[in-house]
């Protein structure tokens, strides 16, 4: 603004209005034909709540910064920014409010902003990258050492590379529950039907071709499994001759096996 002023006058005191209400007076010098630079402070309406729109973007890509949390210093909201990097804060009331940023991988940013009551205020916030390093992060497994004796594991390890059997374990068995071994493999390796029959024609055999089922490394060809669901740790499943390890081949076994650990 363009201030005139009776000669001799040297100092003018000036405020900022909202309405009838009046900002802090603020005096400036005068000169001649000088020009002064003044901030004035915006009188806040009290009462009415005010509302910050803002928008974070990476200060280095600008591309929007997504999930960050954003709150007032002293208020219990928190909101996220969405995928465009916005965020709303509603009821704040006026005044000067420190503005809280935090991401991770990001600087942690305050900033104070003056909330006029009844008005929504708009800010854009450049977030500095700022990476953390972390704790590495260390995953154990365990896994039974019987079965790793029996040479499980090393199978396991092998068939599923070369596509050679169908190996069910424990967890998977906890997860299923289910009421018998035989409706457990049924359900878990096509081809294979009631009584642990394989449904491929084996040689010497016109249909119904059954499996040879293993207990804990023995045949019970003829005895029935006699195990139940619950004792089980691990089993192995081959559909035929070629996906035999040696340890369970034969021609006798020319209609696959079943191979079952107990626990």
């Amino acid at each position: 603004m363009r201030i005139c002023v009776p000669g001799g006058v040297e100092e003018a005191t000036l405020w900022a209005a909202f309405g009838v209400e009046l900002g802090a007076p603020l005096t400036v010098t005068l000169e001649p034909h000088a020009t002064r630079e003044a901030v004035l402070r915006l009188p806040l309406p009290k009462g009415q709540p005010g509302r910050l729109v803002g928008h974070l973007y990476d200060a280095s890509t600008e591309a929007p910064v997504v999930t960050a949390a954003v709150s007032v210093l002293g208020r219990p909201a928190v909101v996220d920014t969405d995928r465009q990097g916005r965020f709303i804060l509603a009821d704040v009331p006026p005044g000067e409010r420190v503005l809280r940023v935090r991401r991770i991988g990001y600087a942690p940013l305050s900033r104070t902003i003056a909330v006029p009551g009844g008005f929504t205020t708009e800010v854009e916030i450049g977030m500095v990258p700022a990476p953390i390093e972390m704790e590495p992060l260390v995953a154990t497994a365990t896994r039974s050492r019987r079965l790793e004796i029996k040479g499980f594991y090393e199978r396991k390890w092998w068939g599923e590379r070369t596509g050679n059997g169908y190996y069910i374990t424990q967890d998977y068995i906890e997860r299923w529950r289910p009421y018998s071994i035989a409706s457990l493999v049924m359900m878990t390796v096509p081809g294979v039907g009631s009584g642990l029959r394989n449904r491929r024609h084996a040689i010497g055999v016109s249909s119904g071709c059954p499996m040879t089922v293993y207990v804990d490394g023995i045949n019970r060809r003829g005895t029935g499994i006699g195990v139940l669901p619950i004792e089980v740790a691990a089993i192995e499943v081959y559909k035929g001759l070629a996906s035999l390890p040696a340890e369970f081949g034969g021609f006798a076994n020319r209609c696959g096996a079943v191979v079952i650990w107990t626990k």
